[in-house]
């Protein structure tokens, strides 16, 4: 019985110090833990289908590769996913959005978003296939519009701006509306319909004001408008990371090849009629 009683108190005591040494292996691991992390060299970034995934994937790709970086462009058919995509931690960066549109989604679903480099960007367009020029528009005439706010907002400015239209005041981007047109000098038919189906409407009217993802998933030549736009900044498309990563280098180094001449060369060369940020312009 001695003998048994010595045996178990030696398994006790042997059981006891090899949790002591198990505690402090697991605080010497929790102390690796606590080491600064590597920092992230596969990346996936979201775009629309069309041009702005295609930006990504043949100019900011090859470019991000070059300094290492394993990238996956993930494709998105609407301006709702790539956004909680993003704020969920699915995604690191994504490339479809214009500040405004960005700042009101962040602000309504809790996120915070951030910009970190405004691109190229297609512009909204006057298109016709009865009339050659913006002289040419007859009095009467039917033109289709988007009847979304912010692309009504721009193209109400356009339109103004070429001297089609005068409307009242400074547009809010969230509530415009064909009701913001106080002069309509040839009597135009404003008529908005849903942004994607402007490409079709070309047909069916005699002038339609296409926003340029929308003519370009249409395969339009954007340079066969009769006029462009000329946009400000805010509603030119931009890469957006959540504010968290703004200083990551991931984020740095995307930046870093968006604003580099090889960027811009493969802008010249794969987007024609992309209107250019003013970073772009002015260096």
């Amino acid at each position: 019985m001695k003998k048994l009683t010595s045996l178990l108190l030696v398994l006790l005591l042997t059981s006891i110090l090899a949790a002591c040494g198990g505690n402090e292996e697991t605080t010497s691991d929790a102390g690796d833990k606590s080491a600064p992390a590597e920092e992230k060299q596969q990346l996936k970034i979201g775009a629309t289908s069309g041009p702005y995934a295609d930006m990504v994937s043949n100019a900011i790709k090859p470019l991000l590769e070059e300094k290492g970086y394993e990238i996956e462009v993930v494709e998105f058919s609407d301006y709702v996913q790539p956004n909680i995509a993003l704020g969920n931690g699915s995604l690191d960066a994504n490339l479809f959005q214009h500040k405004i549109y960005m700042e009101n989604f962040a602000a309504e679903h809790g996120l915070e978003l951030s910009e970190l480099v405004v691109v190229p960007t297609a512009p909204m367009g006057i298109y016709s296939n009865k009339f050659n020029s913006i002289d040419e528009i007859e009095e009467g005439s039917e033109l289709a519009l988007p009847n979304d706010p912010t692309n009504l907002a721009r193209t109400l400015m356009l339109l103004e701006g070429l001297g089609l239209i005068t409307v009242d005041g400074t547009i809010n981007q969230l509530t415009a509306s064909e009701k913001d047109v106080v002069e309509n000098p040839k009597n135009l038919k404003l008529q908005p319909i849903e942004a994607g189906q402007l490409p079709r409407a070309v047909d069916g009217v005699d002038v339609a004001a296409v926003p340029g993802n929308f003519a370009l998933a249409a395969q339009m030549d954007l340079l066969s408008a009769l006029a462009l736009e000329d946009m400000p900044d805010d509603f030119r498309n931009r890469v957006v990371v959540k504010t968290a990563d703004l200083d990551a280098q991931f984020a740095k180094d995307i930046q870093e090849v968006v604003q580099s001449p090889e960027f811009e060369e493969i802008i010249d060369r794969d987007f024609q009629g992309f209107g250019k940020p003013e970073w772009m312009v002015n260096r």
